[in-house]
C-alpha cells in the first residue's frame, strides 16, 4: 500500500511542475500576504506549499519529507492506527499554514514580498522526527553527520538569526516556526514522548 508520505511527494511534485508550465497557476498559488491581506485569499497559506521554486527546491524539500516523514507515519500508525495519519497530516499542512503566520503580519502591506514551498510542513516534520529520536544522526549532504537535538538546537539559532537579518530570498522565518509547531503538535499529541526525549539526552554520550 502506497504511504500517505508518498501520495503528498507525487501531488507536490505534479502541482510545482504544473505551476511552472502555467504562470498564471504560479502567481494564483504562491504565498503573498499583502493579496491574502487585501482580497482574502486565504487559500494561499496552503497552496504554496504545494508549489516550489525550482528543480533543486522541489527535490531538497521532498527528500527531507520522504526521510522524516515517512518515519513519522510510521510512529503515529504504531500508536494510534488509523487515526495516527489524521495526526500526521495535521502535522504537515498546519506546519506550512502556521509556518507562514509570521510572514503574513510582518509582511500584509508588502506587495512585493512573497514566498513558496513546503519548507514549513518539512520542518515541522523533521523536529517531529527528532523530538520522538534526538540522538539519531542526521547527515547533512550525506557527509557531516550531527546528532538531531544538537542539529535542531543549531537550525534554530540559525533561523531566528537570519529571520532578524531578512535581505535574503529564503523564507527563514517559515522555517523557525514550522520547526516549533512541529515540536509543540508532537507534544500535543503525544505528551509521554517529552519523557521519553529527555531520557535520551540525559543518557546520550557525545564520545
Amino acid at each position: 500500500m502506497i504511504s500517505v508520505t508518498l501520495i503528498i511527494i507525487i501531488i507536490t511534485a505534479i502541482t510545482s511542475y504544473r505551476a511552472w508550465s502555467k504562470p498564471e497557476v504560479f502567481e494564483k498559488w504562491l504565498f503573498n500576504p499583502y493579496i491574502i491581506n487585501h482580497q482574502k485569499q486565504y487559500y494561499r497559506f496552503l497552496s504554496s506549499g504545494f508549489i516550489h521554486r525550482d528543480n533543486m527546491h522541489l527535490i531538497f524539500n521532498m527528500i527531507t519529507l520522504y526521510f522524516f516523514g515517512s518515519r513519522i507515519e510510521q510512529i503515529y500508525q504504531y500508536y494510534y492506527s488509523t487515526t495516527g495519519i489524521v495526526f500526521y497530516l495535521i502535522t504537515y499542512l498546519f506546519g506550512i499554514i502556521v509556518a507562514d503566520m509570521l510572514s503574513y503580519i510582518k509582511h500584509r502591506n508588502n506587495p512585493h514580498y512573497s514566498s513558496i514551498g513546503a519548507s514549513g510542513g518539512v520542518s515541522a516534520v523533521l523536529f517531529a522526527s527528532i523530538i520522538y529520536d534526538p540522538t539519531s544522526s542526521i547527515c547533512l549532504y550525506f557527509a557531516i553527520c550531527i546528532p538531531g537535538f544538537i542539529l535542531g538546537g543549531l537550525y534554530l539559532i540559525y533561523s531566528y538569526y537570519q529571520g532578524r537579518r531578512a535581505g535574503s530570498n529564503i523564507n527563514h522565518d517559515a522555517h523557525l516556526v514550522g520547526s516549533v509547531f512541529g515540536i509543540l503538535i508532537t507534544l500535543l499529541i503525544r505528551p509521554a514522548v517529552a519523557m521519553q526525549f529527555i531520557e535520551q539526552i540525559m543518557n546520550y554520550e557525545l564520545f
